[in-house]
C-alpha cells in the first residue's frame, strides 16, 4: 500500500484534518502528481489558515502545474499567514520562491 493509499484510506474513514490533507498533498506532489495534490493542500489551508507549510507546498504544487499567477498569489497569502503566526523561516522561504517566480 502506497503512502497516498494509506492517507486516502484515513480520509475515507473520516479522519479529515489539516495535517492529513497536507500529508496527502505532499505524498501526491512527491509522486509527481501536482494536480491531485492541489485539492488536498487547498483543504489544508482552509482548515488551518495559518498552516505555513501547507501554503508553501500549495504554491509549489500550483507552480508545478503551470499556474504561475496562482502560485505567486498563494505565496503572497502564505507570507502574510506565516508572519501572523510568527513563522519567520516559512515567510522567508516563500519570499524567495515568489521572487524566483516573478523573475521567470
Amino acid at each position: 500500500m502506497s503512502m497516498t493509499d494509506t492517507f486516502e484510506a484515513m480520509l475515507a474513514g473520516g479522519k479529515d484534518s489539516a495535517l492529513l490533507r497536507f500529508s496527502l498533498g505532499n505524498a501526491y506532489l512527491m509522486a509527481g502528481d501536482a494536480a491531485r495534490a492541489l485539492p488536498h493542500l487547498q483543504a489544508a489551508i482552509t482548515q488551518d489558515p495559518h498552516y505555513s507549510a501547507a501554503w508553501k507546498l500549495l504554491g509549489k504544487a500550483l507552480a508545478q502545474s503551470g499556474d504561475l499567477a496562482a502560485a505567486a498569489a498563494t505565496y503572497r497569502a502564505g507570507i502574510v499567514a506565516a508572519n501572523e503566526k510568527g513563522d519567520k523561516q516559512a515567510a522567508k522561504e516563500m519570499s524567495v520562491f515568489l521572487k524566483r517566480l516573478e523573475a521567470a
